[in-house]
């Protein structure tokens, strides 16, 4: 395999926590297939959300990759000094009339929706946006946008669709090596946001961009991410972007059957490495030799 057709793998934690077990488990995942594969192997922080991620959790997961055996190549990406090259891109997208300004909050959507009974929602259980801004004369989006209000981007997922006009997909691996075809369904996600209010965008946009410069072939990751590649599909196939094949895996869950999160303080590879865990007693944990 030569270096221009080398496979390419990528592990992309927010610094906005610890790295735990979850995270340690795909970070291993990515790092074998790369070794497997004799591919590259890329770390990408993905901070964003700048208000969220600390220097001192970004330097405590690069340990924490160092500790699980993990090679990658230097220097790591970090989104927050891209945030001009998604702009464009968004903009790309919104001369197209892709997508619009939203004004409303989420108490504002809870307003518009409540007392309707089994109101749709998008597979992360939010529910579906009612297109209240995506009727609004243009020139009253234009007063509000002059006046300084703040407007998150909404995908117009009709438009969207329409334009795409085709049969998306992708090849989904699993955890194995046969790859069978999975059919996009980026609808399920209604118009959702794109561009958020603070920052000139938002993880779906940021990750294909990303995906896409850094020539990453599989994208390994949990399947708690597999519906949002319904929306990364539609978002390749409208910037023109190559599509990686994707592997998705098992989560790792808590006692009471809940995925691991740092939200819901799971335990850290920082802590697990002080009571005395080796990484072949992790390795040996997770079933991989």
């Amino acid at each position: 395999m030569t270096l221009h057709n080398r496979k390419v793998f990528r592990f992309a934690p927010s610094p906005n926590g610890y790295l735990h077990l979850g995270h340690a488990y795909s970070a291993l995942r990515n790092a074998d297939l790369a070794r497997r594969f004799n591919g590259r192997m890329l770390v990408r922080l993905e901070d964003i959300d700048i208000d969220r991620c600390r220097n001192d959790y970004e330097i405590a997961i690069l340990e924490d990759l160092a500790w699980l055996g993990v090679e990658w190549e230097k220097p790591e990406r970090r989104q927050s000094e891209h945030f001009a090259l998604y702009a464009s891109r968004l903009e790309d997208l919104r001369s197209r009339r892709l997508v619009y300004p939203c004004f409303c909050s989420r108490g504002d959507i809870s307003r518009v929706i409540s007392g309707v009974v089994s109101w749709p929602r998008d597979p992360d259980g939010a529910p579906l946006y009612p297109g209240t801004c995506k009727h609004m004369s243009p020139a009253e989006r234009d007063s509000r946008l002059a006046a300084g209000q703040h407007a998150a981007l909404r995908i117009d997922m009709q438009e969207a669709l329409t334009l795409a006009g085709e049969r998306l997909g992708w090849s989904e691996f699993g955890e194995g090596d046969t790859p069978r075809e999975i059919a996009a369904e980026p609808s399920v996600w209604g118009d959702t946001v794109i561009g958020r209010r603070d920052i000139p965008a938002s993880y779906h946009i940021a990750v294909v961009v990303d995906d896409a410069l850094q020539g990453v072939t599989d994208v390994v990751r949990g399947m708690d991410l597999f519906n949002a590649t319904s929306l990364h599909r539609l978002l390749q196939s409208l910037l023109e972007l190559p599509v990686p094949n994707y592997r998705h895996h098992h989560l790792l869950k808590d006692e009471a059957g809940h995925k691991l999160s740092k939200s819901t303080r799971a335990k850290s590879i920082r802590s697990i490495r002080s009571d005395g865990l080796t990484i072949g007693d992790l390795r040996k944990s997770f079933g991989l030799s």
